[in-house]
């Protein structure tokens, strides 16, 4: 009799771990007329292509940042980087998130499957002729998931080569610092002036001091009705978990209604204890006044009822410009509109008792948000000096530095305007009505930049705003955090003003501000 000799359990399972051990996984997918691998180990997920958010001054393969379950994802075009031609996107196309150090997705045309191959099977790319440059390859498939050859992309290469900021941060390299690029002795300066944020209603011209105005919103999509409430109380609205009450100017100005449009904003200001949304056509710029400007509304018509609200009359342009100014506290002297308050004030009270402690001590940060292009925008509502309309015709100068697309004369002063497109790399557009020139301070030159718009002022939550990724140097200094609106789908991208400008274009317009300080 013969007996056959079986392994022990002990070595079997050892066995079975040294085969699983010499058994690699791999998600291989198409790019082109190419297909690729990658180790399963560093593939976090795979989604559908997301909405994105395009990146000025990021590198040409970048084609946006998106939003992966609160987490600013960067989304990156494998066609760009191998030099592919574009396609739009399809019900096949997919984003790889790979996460070395951090999470980044990869546009791919499409996944092809998940394949289990010895390592032994996995070649060298010696010798292989491909498309794309080998150093970004780390073997090769052969005869797998239908393919003849599978490329195996390293993307630690492939990071470090295309997004080195990434790279570094990854190595724990990068720092990033936000400087103040205010001075002691240049907020002594403005002591003499006012910050106006200047509206429209029915084509007439006012303005409510900025330190009166929390915020400017866009018109929500639905208001609530208030029962009962007067006729120049249109509703109310949700604003970051709060009940806004809404007041008509229109209505409290005695005009005829006019449906709320993509023009429309609300100004957000303070009455006592509560906030209260006042509804415009249309928010034009935030303008910086002398005092001597303005002047008290004259007594005999202070005294008309229908001009309780208008405290102060602002000179602009010689005169030919009459900004009405007004008071927001008398607002709240209106009977009617108290009661809306109050009420408005008790519910938010029953509102604050029910949030945590974290919700209500977590600070706020107050932005200005413009648009260029398809992108939001924000910069730091402190760093913002006024905001302008742009001229019929900007004055060109001599000699001027050649990224300068003109001046205005802002009170006296000549102001470099900028175009702010040019500035981050973004294609032209004609000059249309929409546009203003934001005027920022750095470090002492007072110089404007051109936006496409000026929408709102916001309060976002310091727990919305993180980290931007670091996609190229000047990106990464210029655009060094994003807020994140999760909810509001909407990501802003905030600019450190201080560097909108380098070392050597300060020089050039400082150069240019003595000249004309020295002509006049």
């Amino acid at each position: 009799m013969s007996t056959e000799l079986q392994p022990a359990a002990g070595e079997a399972s050892a066995a079975a771990d040294d085969e699983r051990a010499q058994t690699r996984q791999f998600v291989t997918f198409v790019v082109g007329n190419e297909a690729f691998g990658v180790h399963m180990d560093p593939v976090q997920e795979i989604i559908r292509m997301p909405e994105i958010v395009r990146v000025p001054l990021a590198p040409p393969s970048l084609h946006g940042l998106a939003n992966l379950r609160g987490r600013v994802l960067p989304i990156i075009s494998l066609r760009r980087i191998f030099g592919a031609e574009e396609v739009a996107a399809d019900e096949s196309t997919r984003a790889l998130v790979i996460d070395i150090g951090q999470p980044l997705g990869f546009v791919v045309d499409r996944i092809a499957s998940v394949v289990s191959v010895e390592a032994a099977s996995i070649g060298g790319v010696e010798g292989i002729r491909a498309t794309i440059d080998s150093d970004l390859l780390s073997g090769v498939l052969k005869d797998v998931g239908g393919f003849a050859m599978v490329m195996v992309l390293d993307f630690e290469r492939l990071i470090a080569r295309e997004f080195a900021q990434i790279a570094a941060l990854v190595r724990g390299e990068a720092t990033h610092q936000v400087q103040d690029s205010r001075t002691q002795s240049e907020e002594e300066a403005d002591s003499d002036e006012l910050q106006l944020v200047n509206f429209s209603v029915e084509d007439q011209e006012y303005a409510i001091d900025i330190a009166s105005v929390q915020e400017i919103v866009q018109v929500p999509e639905s208001i609530a009705h208030v029962p009962n409430a007067p006729a120049h109380v249109i509703g109310l609205m949700t604003l970051r978990e709060r009940l806004l009450p809404l007041l008509s100017l229109r209505r409290l100005f005695q005009l005829p209604d006019r449906a709320l449009d993509d023009g429309s904003r609300i100004v957000v200001v303070t009455l006592g204890q509560t906030a209260v949304g006042l509804v415009t056509d249309s928010v034009s710029e935030v303008l910086r006044v002398r005092k001597d400007a303005v002047d008290a509304m004259p007594a005999m018509l202070a005294r008309h009822d229908d001009l309780a609200e208008i405290t102060q009359i602002c000179r602009l342009d010689s005169g030919r410009r009459l900004v009405s100014i007004l008071a927001p506290d008398s607002l709240a002297q209106h009977a009617a509109v108290e009661a809306v308050l109050q009420e408005v004030s008790a519910m938010n009270a029953e509102r604050d008792n029910q949030v945590d402690d974290a919700d209500r001590n977590d600070e706020e940060e107050q932005i200005v948000v413009f648009r260029l292009a398809e992108g939001e925008f924000g910069v730091p509502i402190e760093s913002v000096q006024e905001i302008v309309r742009i001229p019929e015709q900007l004055s060109r100068v001599p000699k001027a530095p050649s990224f300068v697309e003109g001046v205005i004369n802002l009170r006296g002063a000549v102001l470099p305007v900028i175009d702010q497109r040019q500035r981050l790399g973004l294609p032209t557009i004609e000059r249309n009505d929409r546009q203003r020139i934001m005027v920022f301070l750095i470090e002492g030159i007072r110089t404007g930049f051109i936006v496409d718009s000026v929408t709102e002022v916001l309060k976002l939550r310091k727990r919305d705003i993180e980290p931007a990724p670091r996609l190229s140097g000047e990106q990464a200094r210029l655009l060094g955090r994003v807020a994140n609106l999760e909810q509001q789908k909407r990501m802003i991208q905030l600019i450190e003003p201080v560097h909108l400008l380098d070392e050597a274009d300060r020089a050039d317009l400082a150069a240019m501000h003595d000249k004309d300080r020295k002509k006049n």
